[in-house]
């Protein structure tokens, strides 16, 4: 409860500061009263004492690209947690199945082509990066079963050949591509920019269910993490919960690269801080997880869209510098840690 307070904590403090940076900087007491007047008991008494362009640039610009930033960065967190608890290892990440190459390769071919608003409006790049994404999964479910059980061997050498053989098709269109290049790459960078409150929308009921469900199979986990064979003689359906956990922290992956593209580290760096903050229960790791991770992906993002301003750096970017020294960092410690 202490940690899920100043968490919590610090997610408001920070949604609050990003708001305020920017090209245009506004006050911090002009961004709270712009955010009360939508709280319905608290609107009607707060006096408007800010420009209509300070509410515009909160309401359509920033405040649902801070939303947004919060949800994916949840979503790959409770993604990561999942996918090193059940593989039992602290180095998975939400990309160790090829979700992320799959999902790339149908963003990349809608934007090679030119059909980025061809089927579905805005929506079309999401949805076939969804669709593309889950299509990758089911290959490698299919190629790592051995007699109807899921290897943890074979399921990550399968993921390892799949993400190699879908990066060098994204490689392939991205080397003949011209005039569509920088577009492809930017995305395959990750980019929070240009969305509105219609990719909340997207990304909002995957999180939720897939909180739920990762929740529900916490104590699984936990029993899982004994061994496989010591789970199942203490009740749990091993095989059921690998393929229930795995599928949801991939829809989850699946939907917050379609959203925002292919951000690093975010699924591997936050679980595995967490881990080392409130010890292995994940009925804690998760819902910690998804507060760090959304705390982690607003900052970069923010920092995205500010330090360069009015340029921005792609978000992907961002989170690899942040979080690849960090992880050095924790790798140094452990090495330590085993020699003492």
């Amino acid at each position: 409860m202490l940690w899920g307070g100043v968490g919590v904590i610090l997610l408001l403090l920070s949604i609050l500061v990003s708001l305020t940076l920017g090209t245009a900087e506004l006050p911090i007491f002009q961004i709270a009263g712009i955010l009360g007047k939508h709280i319905p008991w608290l609107g009607d008494v707060i006096p408007v004492s800010w420009p209509q362009s300070a509410e515009q640039i909160i309401n359509k610009v920033r405040f649902p690209r801070v939303l947004l930033g919060i949800l994916v960065g949840a979503s790959l967190s409770i993604a990561g947690a999942a996918f090193q608890g059940v593989l039992r290892n602290p180095l998975a990440d939400p990309y160790a199945l090829g979700v992320s190459s799959g999902a790339s390769v149908g963003a990349a071919f809608l934007i090679y082509f030119g059909l980025q608003m061809a089927w579905f409006g805005q929506w079309s790049i999401p949805i076939v990066a969804f669709v593309t994404g889950l299509l990758s999964l089911f290959l490698v479910l299919k190629l790592a079963q051995i007699d109807g059980k899921l290897k943890m061997e074979t399921l990550i050498l399968s993921g390892v050949v799949m993400q190699a053989f879908l990066g060098a098709i994204v490689s392939f269109m991205v080397s003949i591509s011209k005039q569509v290049i920088n577009e492809i790459v930017f995305w395959l960078m990750g980019s929070l920019a240009m969305r509105g409150w219609s990719y909340i929308y997207i990304i909002s009921p995957y999180l939720l269910i897939g909180i739920l469900v990762l929740l529900s199979y916490a104590r699984s986990m936990n029993l899982l993490s004994l061994g496989e064979r010591q789970a199942s003689h203490l009740g749990v359906n091993v095989e059921r919960t690998k393929l229930v956990v795995l599928i949801t922290a991939t829809f989850l992956t699946a939907a917050a690269v379609s959203v925002a593209g292919v951000i690093g580290f975010v699924g591997l760096i936050v679980p595995h801080l967490v881990r080392l903050i409130v010890g292995p229960d994940y009925r804690l790791i998760i819902p910690l997880s998804a507060i760090g991770g959304g705390i982690y992906v607003l900052w970069a993002d923010t920092l995205a869209r500010t330090l360069l301003s009015p340029t921005e750096i792609p978000l992907g970017v961002i989170t690899a510098f942040l979080g690849a020294p960090f992880f050095a960092y924790l790798l140094h410690k452990d090495k330590k840690t085993l020699r003492g």
